[in-house]
């Protein structure tokens, strides 16, 4: 199931993207099924597990079925996006976590993961406009898969680790460098606003299979410049999901995002480095999961 969040008067409201168009779910409980638990935000249908998956494939197969199927269904292109988790009570972040990328930035490959954080003012929707911080001249693009935790994780062995995910998304984790290399914390450089944008889906576990052995690939401005696979992680995602719970309890909602492939600005030599200018259009795809889009355009 491929689940997204949508603006409107002022809420993020929940969809279901269907073959016919976006299922506004709102609307789909209020004239199926005013009388049954269904989640109508997408923390809730992360929160409910199976049940409430269960119950919304049931709403997508009454609302395509209904003579009112029409006016319960959205055209993609006429939606305002929001970021696809819109609560997560943790960003985690893991660095260094391809072997190629790695190498091409001059980096030792980490014989440990990575961690740092990002904060809720970084999170954006699909199709959303980026600010370029004023106080920052290189901003770079960061292609990434996204865990979402959907049962709370706490000392969980590897073997285990995946039955924790909800599912996966996109993200653009975008990087200020000259803020990010400032210091030895890379926190500044990765918290300005806008800079975890989201989505366009949360694609449920199950129809992902294996999430390292996925394409993943950026263009910028309709040009390749990051093409690799989730294959190239140094830390798979049972072991990030693992490692992590030996230190904190995840909670359904978190969000980790599992590191870039090489191709970053930051990989180029330094007299050629052209970072992200005002207009530049960034679209990160990812296998299964869709593309993301934003614009990047000067504060």
């Amino acid at each position: 199931m491929k689940l997204l969040t949508f603006r409107s008067n002022d809420e993020l409201n929940l969809g279901v993207q269907t073959e016919f168009g976006v299922l506004n779910v709102v609307q789909a409980v209020k004239q199926l099924s005013p009388n049954y638990i269904v989640p109508t935000t997408v923390h809730e249908a992360i929160q409910g597990g199976s049940s409430a998956t269960d119950a919304l494939l049931q709403l997508v197969e009454q609302a395509l079925a209904s003579d009112n199927r029409a006016s319960l269904l959205l055209s993609e292109t006429d939606l305002n996006y929001g970021p696809c988790v819109t609560e997560p009570s943790k960003i985690i972040c893991v660095g260094l976590n391809y072997r190629k990328h790695a190498e091409e930035t001059n980096a030792a490959i980490p014989q440990t993961p990575i961690l740092f954080n990002k904060f809720s003012n970084t999170l954006t929707g699909h199709g959303h406009d980026i600010a370029l911080p004023r106080v920052s001249k290189e901003v770079d693009y960061e292609a990434e898969l996204v865990i979402v935790i959907g049962k709370q994780a706490k000392y969980v062995a590897k073997e285990q680790a995946l039955e924790h995910v909800y599912g996966y998304c996109c993200v653009n984790d975008l990087s200020a460098r000259d803020l990010q290399m400032r210091t030895s914390q890379w926190l500044l450089g990765k918290s300005c606003d806008g800079f975890s944008p989201l989505g366009p889906y949360l694609v449920t576990a199950d129809e992902i299979g294996n999430p390292n052995d996925l394409t993943i690939s950026t263009t910028v401005n309709g040009k390749v410049r990051q093409n690799s696979n989730t294959s190239d992680m140094i830390f798979h995602c049972d072991e990030i999901v693992s490692y992590i719970s030996q230190h904190m309890t995840l909670y359904p909602g978190d969000i980790i995002l599992t590191g870039t492939p090489e191709g970053v600005v930051l990989g180029d030599p330094v007299d050629q480095r052209v970072y992200l200018q005002d207009g530049d259009v960034v679209t990160i795809t990812i296998e299964k999961l869709g593309s993301l889009t934003n614009r990047l355009v000067s504060e």
